[in-house]
Order: structure tokens, then C-alpha cells, then sequence
């Protein structure tokens, strides 16, 4: 599944980033081989950190911490380092959405239907159609079936239930950068308060509670 979902990245970038209307103001770029080298341009530049894996996954850490320290803003779940990350800084300087791990494992025991939550919202649905139809395929409907049928019949990271919640987080991050001054605070309390996440104290915590106790 994460070969069709970065191709399919790689051909909305393309949509985009072919469009004079849009370009101006958002590309798409998906960055090849991931590592320490280039991620050390990538989260000094980064206003805002996106951190959206399923509540109780624990699938956040360290990276989050990384766009943290370098003054980032966080748009995320609470799952893994998110919730920690949240409480040092502080609820009102977090952007928070989704569910919570005690609302996905109720969703999930009350038998989850994606589909019924792609009927309900009409905007959701729209987007699956535009990629099902073959926007971003040059015509070809066959390419992202397996994504847009995955959402539509699987969903196992409840992507469809988090969408409206993320979409409308969206939109405080966006009326959040609007204030400038407020939004460089929130940016250096994020960076003032991630002490807790440094390699040092980390390191030392492995020493004392692991190495030393024998475990």
C-alpha cells in the first residue's frame, strides 16, 4: 500500500505544482531517502509539523521532537510523543484533532464502516472520486483503486473518521499564522520547552533506569 500512496503524492505534486494559480502559494515535494544529512535542512525550516498517525499507534516520536526543538508548530493526534510533547508545551500552544485511543478502540468494537463515513461527508467523498476517476492518473482509474478501496472498505488508521476534525484544525492553524507576533511566541515557548526531549536527559534515563538496574 505505501507504493500506490507515494505515487499518488508524487502525481498530486504534480497537479500542483503545474498550476500557475496555485503554485505561487503551495508545492508538493515528496522527499526521496529520508535521513539524518538532509532532515537537518528539512526541520529548521518547517513552520508547522504535521504528526497525524492514529491515537494510540504510537507510530510519533522523535521526529515530532526534532521540528519541536527547531521551533515548529505541532498539527497532530494524541498518540506516542504527541501527548507528551502537548503537555511541555502547554494544550494552547498544540494543535490538536482526531480521536483519542479510548474513541478508536469504540469505533472500532461498534464495527467501523468506513464507507458510511465517506457518505456523510460530502467533501471526502468528492476527493476519493477525483482520485478514483483519475485526476491525478492521466485518465488511468486503475492506478489508485487500491487506495481510494482501502479507504472506502478498510481504513484501518480511521483516516475517514479524523478527516473533518483534521480539516477544521486546519483552519485554526490558518487563522493562528495570521497573527504573527502570537504565533513567534507559541513557536519559542514549543522551543523552550522541549528540553525534556534532548538526547542528554534521554541517555541518562537509559543509564539510570535500564543499565544500572540490570534489566
Amino acid at each position: 500500500m505505501a507504493k500506490p500512496i507515494i505515487k499518488l503524492i508524487n502525481a498530486v505534486g504534480e497537479t500542483v505544482n503545474a498550476d500557475p494559480d496555485v503554485n505561487r502559494f503551495l508545492k508538493v515535494v515528496f522527499l526521496p531517502n529520508f535521513n539524518v544529512q538532509n532532515a537537518q535542512l528539512v526541520y529548521p525550516a518547517a513552520d508547522l509539523s504535521e504528526q497525524i498517525s492514529t491515537a494510540g499507534k504510537e507510530a510519533s516520536g522523535t521526529g515530532n521532537m526534532k521540528f519541536m526543538i527547531n521551533g515548529a508548530l505541532t498539527i497532530g493526534t494524541l498518540d506516542g510523543a504527541n501527548v507528551e510533547m502537548r503537555d511541555e508545551a502547554g494544550p494552547q500552544n498544540f494543535f490538536l484533532f482526531g480521536l483519542t485511543e479510548q474513541e478508536v478502540v469504540a469505533v472500532k468494537a461498534h464495527g467501523y464502516c468506513p464507507a458510511d463515513w465517506v457518505d456523510a461527508n460530502d467533501e471526502l467523498r468528492a476527493v476519493l472520486d477525483l482520485i478514483a476517476g483519475g485526476t491525478f492518473s492521466h485518465g488511468d482509474t486503475e492506478v489508485f483503486r487500491p487506495v481510494v478501496n482501502n479507504l472506502r472498505y478498510d481504513d484501518p488508521f480511521l483516516v475517514c473518521v479524523d478527516y473533518a476534525s483534521y480539516l477544521n484544525c486546519q483552519e485554526q492553524v490558518s487563522a493562528a499564522w495570521q497573527d504573527g507576533e502570537s504565533w513567534t511566541k507559541m513557536s519559542i515557548l514549543n522551543t523552550a520547552r522541549s528540553g525534556k526531549f534532548s538526547s542528554d536527559r534521554a541517555i541518562a534515563e537509559y543509564c539510570d533506569d535500564i543499565c544500572r538496574s540490570g534489566r
